[in-house]
Order: C-alpha cells, then sequence, then structure tokens
C-alpha cells in the first residue's frame, strides 16, 4: 500500500462513513443490474467502474450500498457523469459470473466485486479476461489484475462488544452472522473477545442465518432472543439485520418499559433503530468500504492500477471504526479506552471464535 493511499484513506475515510444514505433507489432496473445515463462525455468516457452485488443487494443498508454509496461519491468527487459508475445487482450466487462478463462487455475500466462471496468468480473470470481490471472487497485474489481491499473487522467488533457489555442489563447478549466464514468469524470472535473483556461472565448467544438477503429470518432469530431474555444483539448479516431491527422495534413500541438495543454493522444504522418512544440503535460499527474504492479507483487512475495487491485497513487507517450511537458515557468512555489499548498493542484480539 502506498504512503499517498494510506493518507488519503487517513483523510477521507472519516468524512464518508457519517454521509447521509443515498443509494437506497438508485440505480434500480428490471434486469438486476443498475441503470446508467445515457449522457455520454468526454470526461464520463476517461475512466468507468462497474459493481457486481452480493446477494444482498445494492440497497441493503450495509456493506453493498456502502459500496455503491462510495462509488457514486467518486464519480461526483472527479466530476464526471452518472454513467461512470454502474451496479450488476446478484439476487443469489449463480448470477455472479454472468453479472462480471456483462461489466466487462459494457467496457468498465475497474469492476469490483463486493462481497468474499465473490471471490471464487472474480478469480474464473480474471483468469479469462487479463487485460480486464477487477477489484475484490473483503476477500483476496492473487491476481496481477486483481486488486484486494480487506479490513480488520475484528477491531470494530470488539469495541462494539465493550459497548454491549457495558449496556445489557440481563448479561444475555446476542450475535447473528449472515453465512459462516473467514470474514463473518472475525466479526464474531472480535465481539465475543470485547464482551469477555468487562465481563466473561455475559452469555453470548451465536447463531447464524445462512443468508445475507432474507429479513425474515433475521427477525425470527432476534424474536427467539428476545424472548430467551437477550437486551442486546449486535448482527453481522448484511439485509438480515433489517429483520433484527424490525423485532426490537415491534417490541419495544409494544412494551417500552423492556429497553431492547441492536448493534448495526458496516455503516451507521441509527436511522434503522428509529421507533415513536427514540431510538434503539446502541451503536454501529464502522466499515469504509466505499472509501476503500474510491481510493483504489483514484491511485489507478493517477499512478496505474495496484493489481496483485492485498491492501488491509484497520483502526490504524481508519478502516474501521464505531459510531457513539447511543451510548451511555461509561460505556463510550470504556470504549475509547479500548481503542487506544488497541492502537498501542495493548490488546490481542482473536480473528477466529473459539470452538463452539
Amino acid at each position: 500500500m502506498t504512503t499517498k493511499l494510506r493518507n488519503l484513506f487517513a483523510i477521507g475515510a472519516s468524512a464518508f462513513l457519517l454521509a447521509a444514505c443515498q443509494g437506497e433507489n438508485a440505480g434500480d432496473s428490471s434486469e438486476g443490474a443498475g441503470d446508467s445515463n445515457d449522457t455520454d462525455t468526454e470526461e464520463t468516457a476517461d475512466f468507468k467502474l462497474g459493481m457486481v452485488t452480493d446477494e444482498g443487494g445494492v440497497d441493503d443498508r450495509s456493506f453493498n450500498q456502502s459500496g455503491w454509496e462510495g462509488m457514486q461519491a467518486w464519480a461526483e468527487d472527479n466530476d464526471l457523469g452518472e454513467d461512470a459508475v454502474k451496479y450488476y445487482q446478484s439476487n443469489d450466487a449463480s448470477q455472479f459470473v454472468s453479472n462480471l462478463n456483462t461489466a466487462i462487455q459494457d467496457q468498465y475500466d475497474i469492476i469490483y466485486g463486493v462481497g468474499y462471496q465473490l471471490a471464487e468468480a472474480i478469480d474464473d473470470v480474471a483468469e479469462n479476461n487479463p487485460d480486464q481490471h477487477f477489484g475484490i472487497v473483503d476477500g483476496a485474489v492473487d491476481r496481477d489484475n486483481v486488486v484486494s481491499l480487506n479490513f480488520r473487522d475484528h477491531e470494530a467488533a470488539y469495541l462494539v462488544g465493550v459497548a454491549a457489555a457495558h449496556t445489557t442489563e440481563s448479561d444475555q447478549i446476542g450475535f447473528v452472522g449472515g453465512q459462516r466464514g473467514v470474514v463473518i468469524d472475525r466479526f464474531q470472535a472480535g465481539f465475543e473477545a470485547g464482551v469477555a473483556s468487562v465481563n466473561p461472565d455475559i452469555d453470548v448467544d451465536v447463531q447464524y442465518a445462512e443468508s445475507f438477503a432474507d429479513a425474515a429470518i433475521g427477525q425470527q432469530i432476534a424474536a427467539g432472543m428476545f424472548s430467551s431474555g437477550v437486551d442486546v444483539i449486535y448482527h453481522a448479516s448484511g439485509a438480515v439485520g433489517n429483520g433484527v431491527f424490525t423485532e426490537a422495534t415491534d417490541r419495544m413500541e409494544s412494551d417500552p418499559d423492556n429497553q431492547l438495543w441492536v448493534i448495526g454493522v458496516d455503516r451507521d444504522q441509527e436511522e434503522l433503530g428509529e421507533w415513536e418512544g427514540g431510538n434503539l440503535t446502541l451503536t454501529s460499527s464502522l466499515k469504509a468500504v466505499g472509501t476503500a474504492i474510491q481510493l483504489a479507483s483514484n491511485e489507478a487512475m493517477e499512478e496505474g492500477f495496484q493489481g496483485g495487491e492485498n491492501i488491509v485497513y484497520g483502526l490504524a487507517e481508519d478502516g474501521v471504526g464505531i459510531t457513539e450511537g447511543n451510548m451511555s458515557e461509561e460505556a463510550w468512555s470504556a470504549v475509547e479506552e479500548a481503542r487506544q489499548a488497541i492502537l498501542d498493542g495493548d490488546v490481542e484480539i482473536p480473528e477466529t471464535p473459539e470452538a463452539e
């Protein structure tokens, strides 16, 4: 990772992470791929970005949406037209390769796959198209025409674990994962370690939806957790988490005296926690997906494509983080202390969960 890229990321990440939601209805089409303008300007002909979503969809209010918002911001910041960026929505894994091939035909300079689920598809397509540049977010593909963008998710997850442990009144906390794998393992491991650093006797109920798209499963899992006494749930599950928020808000509206909390993921999900009596988003772990795409794309335009690199962002690079949200002063103070301890190298955070 070049010094220029590292410095730019540190400057740009915080501002982008706080950006308002812009992408929920952007780029929708009946074919599952993003629309783009027919406007053909000199600028947009110079450099264009394509993006293939994972199964969560571009409006998941989480991971994919962060990537799409980042690409839109990139086009605006570089004074390019709307047709400089386009997304191709994958409703399931069977569409990954076809969407990648369509993006190649549409002649995008860099095609990003958002989510580790696309790693195998990008590896195959990149091998067959050595002159096409690709990016993979949350995965690693060792090819000269692919740049890999990854994050130390376990660092941010540790911090929200600290927040959850300082907030729970029942000493029962939940973790809802999307699909098991190396990325979500990092979320689970970091979260459990953060909770245990405050109180090892707190019980963490871990359940997986085996999906990143099915909000109904998320609501069902959350209902079971809340009924069993859990009062804080952290989800790392893409659009599945929308169901977790729905269950929590429904319960708070029916019984306002029973305080429940949800912790968001990848972007600030405070808007999902709004209910008639307040807001139940305790905090959100942040991942600067959009900013990473912007910076890798800018470097490709200015200095050449950095194929074969695996760039990893953590707390030190402002690549991951946490919102203050609705934490108590005590919880926020504890999070700040934990963050500094991580930066100082005083805390070693596991990347894989203990055997269950």
